[in-house]
C-alpha cells in the first residue's frame, strides 16, 4: 500500500508540474523562409526576376506573435536596413480576438495596405502522430486540406495553451510553432518563445480610417480587377493562401 501511495503522489506531482508549466501568454519570434525559385518559377518574367534578385534562392523575413488567453497579434518585425527584395514577399498583420471570434488584418499588396475585418477562419485539421521539437517544445504535426490543390502543414505544442499561430492560424489544441506549404516553398518556424505578459499596446493596430473589406468582398473585388491578368492568380495565391 505504501508503494501505491508513493506512486499516486508522484503521478499527482507530475500532473501538477505539467499544468503549472503550461504557457498562457507570451511572445514568439518567427522566421519565414520563402523559396523564390519556387514562387516565381511559373511567372512569365520569372527568369528576369531571378536575375534581379542577384541569384538569391530564398528570402528570410521575421515576425513576432504576441498572445494571451483572449487575443493575439501577428506582425512583421521591421528593420531600418534596406531590403532590395522587399517586393518579393508580403508582410501581413493579423489581430484576432478569442472572445468575439473576430479578426482584423492588414494585408500587403504591391506596397499597398488592404484592411480586412471578418470572423476568424474555422479549419478542419487532421492531427497526426508525427512529432518534432521546435524551440525545445515537443510539437505534433497537423494537416489542413484547404482545397484540392492547397495543403498546409502545422506543428503545434500543447504546452503553449492559446490556439494561436503565424498568419492568424488557429484551431489546434495549442500554439503553432511551425507552418509550411506542402511543397516547402514557404516555411515559418519559431526561433524563440518568451514567457511574458504582453503590454496592452502590443495588441494595437492602426486602421488609418480606411475601408475594411470582408473576405468575400475583397476576393470579389480582386477577381473583378485582376482576374483576367496573367499575374492575377499569383496575387490570389499570395493573399488568400493563409486566409
Amino acid at each position: 500500500m505504501a508503494g501505491i501511495k508513493i506512486n499516486l503522489i508522484a503521478l499527482l506531482l507530475i500532473m501538477g508540474n505539467s499544468a503549472f508549466s503550461q504557457i498562457t501568454a507570451g511572445r514568439i519570434v518567427f522566421e519565414r523562409k520563402t523559396n523564390l525559385e519556387k514562387k516565381f518559377k511559373d511567372s512569365p518574367m520569372g527568369g528576369r526576376m531571378m536575375k534581379d534578385m542577384q541569384n538569391s534562392k530564398s528570402k528570410i523575413d521575421k515576425f513576432e506573435l504576441f498572445f494571451n488567453d483572449t487575443c493575439s497579434i501577428f506582425k512583421p518585425i521591421l528593420s531600418d536596413e534596406a531590403d532590395p527584395l522587399s517586393w518579393a514577399t508580403s508582410k501581413n498583420t493579423v489581430y484576432q480576438s478569442e472572445n468575439s471570434q473576430m479578426r482584423f488584418m492588414i494585408l500587403n499588396l504591391m506596397g499597398q495596405e488592404i484592411f480586412v475585418s471578418d470572423s476568424m477562419t474555422t479549419r478542419k485539421w487532421k492531427i497526426t502522430e508525427n512529432k518534432r521539437t521546435i524551440c525545445n517544445y515537443e510539437c505534433r504535426k497537423a494537416i489542413w486540406q484547404k482545397n484540392d490543390s492547397t495543403r498546409i502543414y502545422a506543428w503545434f505544442s500543447v504546452d503553449i495553451v492559446p490556439s494561436v499561430g503565424p498568419e492568424g492560424f488557429s484551431g489546434l489544441p495549442g500554439a503553432i510553432l511551425g507552418l509550411a506549404t506542402e511543397d516547402g516553398g514557404i516555411i515559418y518556424f519559431a526561433k524563440s518563445v518568451e514567457i511574458v505578459e504582453p503590454k496592452a499596446e502590443s495588441f494595437t493596430v492602426n486602421p488609418k480610417k480606411k475601408k475594411a473589406f470582408t473576405y468575400i468582398e475583397l476576393k470579389a473585388k480582386l477577381e473583378e480587377e485582376y482576374g483576367n491578368t496573367p499575374w492575377g492568380k499569383r496575387i490570389f495565391d499570395d493573399l488568400f493562401r493563409w486566409m
